[in-house]
């Protein structure tokens, strides 16, 4: 897997539709998201964590 993924891999990755991860990226709920020039990339480890964090709270 490589280490920074596009949000279409993002979305596959989390079963959710693209528009979906561009929704929780403009209002901050998502995997942390950067930009090198207009494509925006997630670190792999980001979102291992952000889906860490979701299996932790729904355990509560």
């Amino acid at each position: 897997m490589p280490k920074y993924l596009t949000t279409t891999e993002v979305a596959e990755l989390l079963r959710a539709p693209a528009e979906t991860v561009r929704f929780w990226r403009h209002t901050g709920k998502g995997p942390r998201s950067f930009k090198i020039g207009r494509r925006v990339l997630y670190d792999i480890r980001d979102v291992e964590e952000y889906v860490e964090r979701a299996r932790t709270a729904g355990a509560a």
